[in-house]
């Protein structure tokens, strides 16, 4: 399928204008994501019709706290990603055209994710798993028709998505969970393969935009557990998108390229919170440490939503979004129980 977002260029070469490295592209090569492909000066993507995993997932497992808790997301993904990151979670899949040159994945087409979701009974689709940026034309045509069918639409995301990209899915994007994966460029170039500056540029754009935010950090010790650094991306996320931002800290384990060091003490997310909430912030989660999930009302402290694993096992927010105790606005979509 023809790609979106690409110019053509001299010498038959084009410019993917996808995402944030803005890859000029020669004749018969591929984009960074290995994923679009330059044919005789016109882009092709190679994966709108090869999905690799589609299954319902709690949304607290995106994760998402506060846009519509206790719902399932109908989750799917194909291969590829325009980053390279060392610890990646998903390696076998996010890096298979890279690693094995080779794109799996099985024929299905948007309408068939969108009524399987409706059959499932879930409330969104979720762009997940590996970087729906670079499967971006099946995530917009999915998109659209989960909108006519009254399902939402959720990104899983590095956010190096470009203005361009941005702007498009401003009309169907309802909420993104983004990775700020660390604050200091020189950590995106060494460790990822990409800037830290389109990242907070698309944060800062989507909060304008009116898509609903939470920020995911994976903390891993020697890479991005500096105290200061840390203390900076709290007080950007406070400043730049609200004090009502979640912020999500997750323990790093050994995986893909990177089982050199050990998994992250739990002090460590402690003292992170604690930085997070010195900043401003009034949602900061352990987010893979059981017991650490809960929402409290950052006025009263009152328990206001209590999660398992993996999603609520009790919601008493109030109808219209607040504390039955002391009646202060909980932040996010779709916060009480419905019905």
């Amino acid at each position: 399928m023809r790609a979106a977002l690409w110019e053509a260029a001299s010498g038959r070469r084009v410019r993917c204008r996808l995402c944030a490295h803005r890859c000029l592209i020669a004749d018969g090569g591929h984009g960074t994501c290995r994923v679009r492909e330059n044919r005789g000066g016109v882009l092709y993507t190679l994966v709108y019709d090869r999905v690799v995993a589609r299954h319902p997932n709690p949304v607290e497992l995106k994760p998402f706290y506060h846009f519509h808790p206790g719902t399932s997301q109908y989750s799917i993904a194909t291969v590829g990603c325009n980053f390279t990151c060392r610890w990646c979670q998903n390696a076998d899949i996010s890096q298979m055209p890279r690693d094995e040159e080779r794109i799996a994945g099985v024929e299905v087409s948007p309408g068939e994710l969108v009524a399987t979701a409706k059959r499932a009974g879930c409330h969104a689709m979720s762009y997940t798993f590996t970087e729906p940026t670079v499967f971006f034309e099946l995530a917009r045509d999915t998109a659209v028709l989960a909108r006519e069918r009254g399902l939402a639409n959720t990104f899983v995301t590095n956010g190096y998505l470009s203005a361009e990209a941005l702007g498009m899915a401003a009309d169907w994007l309802d909420a993104a969970s983004v990775d700020l994966k660390a604050f200091r460029d020189e950590s995106y170039r060494r460790w990822c393969g990409g800037r830290l500056a389109p990242v907070l540029a698309t944060l800062r754009r989507m909060r304008e935009l009116g898509i609903w935010v939470e920020v995911t950090t994976l903390v891993i010790p020697g890479v991005n557990d500096d105290d200061s650094e840390l203390r900076e991306l709290a007080r950007f996320l406070a400043t730049d998108l609200g004090p009502d931002t979640p912020w999500h800290l997750s323990r790093f384990h050994p995986a893909h390229r990177m089982t050199d060091r050990s998994p992250t003490p739990l002090k460590t997310l402690q003292r992170v919170r604690q930085i997070g909430r010195d900043e401003g912030l009034r949602y900061v989660y352990l987010g893979n440490v059981p017991g650490e999930q809960n929402t409290v009302c950052h006025r009263c402290g009152e328990l206001l939503i209590r999660r398992g694993l993996p999603g609520v096992v009790a919601n008493r927010v109030a109808p219209g979004g607040r504390c039955p105790s002391c009646g202060e606005p909980v932040a996010g979509v779709g916060m009480a129980v419905e019905g």
